[in-house]
């Protein structure tokens, strides 16, 4: 059985056409296996976490009680994106396991609420973030290997705090950033093979090869789409990431949470002189 279906082309092409559907459980069982293997990973392996450094007394009473993490567009962004995401793999996924239903206008708009709020979200986070704070860097890597090390059983020092982000929230968001620009620039091109208020229908626009590989393209993306949602879920309720969660809600954290996983050095807070002072949410 392969992964991809096929079809004859009226110039007697083989071209692909879109993906196989049994793919949509592959990628669910994926995901629901990831939450398992995890699950059990930290029901009975996973040990105390240790790190070095993080803030001192005197840095934490300096903290604002509530410490802000994401601005009111940041988290707009989320939940429009999250609403959007949510609507195209219903849309294009329930019909395919057996529940029909007028899908393809529901899918184009949510197609476009999804590339807009993308398209505000690099503006956002190009001009008015810090745009570096959600990729990689030396200090993420060096932890990571110190992790890897210790979990061997091998001597290594201390990983230190998180920075902003940890690194498995910059993969991450590596993983989704690569698989949506891939869904929403098929996307696009696949528009003009249906009627929408943008521009006339022209299912000539491309050659039928091209097409298909679009097809699959949008296909492979969007199952993948299906475990990084399960993935994302998943995280966002497990009891250690709630404050986390929360705070993409409220737009802050608890200063405790934040002393306790996080660095000052990597991720700096403006100190306010009553620790006890509330502050307005900001990125």
């Amino acid at each position: 059985m392969g992964i991809l279906e096929w079809a004859i082309s009226p110039l007697g092409q083989n071209v692909p056409i879109h993906i196989a559907w049994f793919l949509i459980w592959v990628a669910v069982i994926a995901g629901m296996a990831f939450l398992v293997v995890h699950a059990v990973y930290m029901r009975y392996f996973a040990g105390e976490k240790e790190f070095a450094g993080g803030a001192t007394p005197a840095q934490a009473a300096q903290l604002p009680k509530r410490v802000p993490r994401h601005s009111l567009a940041a988290r707009l962004f989320h939940w429009i994106m999250a609403a959007a995401m949510f609507t195209l793999l219903f849309t294009a996924f329930l019909p395919r396991v057996g529940v029909q239903f007028d899908w393809v206008t529901y899918h184009w708009i949510a197609g476009v609420v999804l590339t807009l709020s993308i398209l505000f979200h690099i503006v956002h986070a190009t001009f008015y973030m810090d745009f570096w704070s959600i990729w990689p860097d030396r200090a993420d890597l060096e932890d990571a290997r110190r992790r890897v090390q210790r979990f061997l059983g091998r001597t290594a020092a201390l990983p230190r705090k998180f920075a902003k982000y940890p690194l498995e929230n910059k993969l991450y968001h590596g993983a989704i950033l690569l698989t949506g620009l891939a869904v929403v620039v098929t996307g696009v091109c696949m528009m003009w093979r249906v009627r929408t208020l943008f521009f006339p229908r022209n299912p000539y626009l491309f050659s039928d090869l091209t097409w298909g590989l679009m097809y699959v393209l949008h296909g492979l993306a969007g199952v993948s789409l299906i475990t990084l949602v399960i993935v994302h879920v998943y995280f966002a309720v497990r009891p250690e990431k709630l404050p986390i969660t929360a705070s993409m809600i409220v737009g802050s954290m608890s200063r405790e949470f934040y002393v306790q996983e996080h660095d000052p050095q990597r991720w700096v807070v403006e100190p306010v002189l009553d620790p006890e002072q509330g502050m307005a949410d900001g990125d």
